[in-house]
């Protein structure tokens, strides 16, 4: 469509949402544009999501039968959902974070506080981030609400790289969370397993929830055992081919409305990775658009 403009950045998932929240801070460019993020910086796109956790808890025998849930986690913005649910009265025992070699979360959960690192390249790309915009919403609720302190928190992870967390803090939040690393030969070995055990072709960002959840089985921690674990799935099996065939030998197969896809033209633009650049081409981009439309 031609109002829709594809924009490749010179850097990583946390470049890109860095540029993002620096237009949306832009107070003109956003007014002026009328600028709307749809994902999960968007308070929306959080809510819509906590309906498919009532429904899968409810399909399980929710609320008299609690459950717990691996989600896996890179922005924190599904497992956020789950959060949301369970403070709403879905009786959720667990929200398992599974990470992938970008552990920063898992880290913070199990106490080694919240610094950031180099990313790291995996087979599961939408959970290779360091910085989980939305896991500032958790640290406001650890917080009391208290927005002076959690600004404090994220200056201190721009300006030295990490920060840590009171225990009580840390201890309120595994009330409801775990966390666990899932690599990327474990994530290959649950794909391989899944497909060898059931039959079913899973890509690598739902192997790191259920191998996440597998792993778990290890925590001593009985209610834990005897709470049904729901794993997220998180794309289709053919956004990420070479990576199942890697674990699988099957190479699968894009829907039939998508056959044709990689035949198609492909339309991008390139971008530095600068701010004034970004905004130059949303400006020069939006102008084209309406240029000679009645607003």
């Amino acid at each position: 469509a031609p109002n829709v403009h594809n924009v490749a950045i010179d850097g990583t998932f946390d470049d890109c949402q860095a540029l993002v929240k620096a237009m949306f801070a832009d107070l003109p460019l956003r007014d002026s544009l009328n600028l709307a993020a749809v994902n999960s910086i968007n308070w929306a796109r959080i809510m819509v999501q906590t309906v498919y956790y009532a429904y899968a808890a409810l399909a399980l025998g929710s609320p008299a039968r609690p459950v717990s849930f691996a989600v896996p986690t890179g922005n924190f913005g599904n497992v956020y959902s789950g959060y949301v649910a369970a403070r709403l009265g879905l009786p959720i025992r667990n929200l398992l974070v599974a990470t992938n070699a970008n552990d920063i979360l898992a880290r913070f959960f199990t106490g080694a506080g919240y610094r950031k690192s180099e990313v790291i390249a995996s087979i599961s790309p939408s959970m290779d981030i360091q910085v989980a915009s939305n896991f500032e919403r958790l640290l406001f609720e650890l917080h009391d609400r208290n927005g002076a302190e959690i600004r404090a928190m994220i200056e201190s992870l721009d300006t030295g790289g990490g920060f840590d967390v009171a225990p009580e803090k840390i201890q309120a939040a595994r009330r409801q969370f775990s966390a666990r690393r899932v690599d990327d030969a474990r994530a290959l070995a649950c794909m391989a397993e899944t497909w060898q055990n059931c039959g079913v072709l899973i890509d690598p960002h739902s192997a790191a929830g259920l191998a996440a959840a597998e792993d778990a089985k290890s925590d001593d921690d009985e209610e834990k055992h005897q709470t049904p674990v729901i794993c997220l799935a998180t794309a289709h099996p053919a956004k990420f081919p070479d990576a199942v065939e890697r674990a699988t030998g099957v190479r699968p197969a894009l829907p039939a409305a998508l056959a044709d896809l990689l035949g198609r033209s492909e339309h991008v633009t390139q971008l530095p990775n600068d701010v004034a650049a970004v905004k130059e081409f949303v400006r020069d981009s939006a102008a084209s658009h309406y240029e000679g439309k009645v607003a």
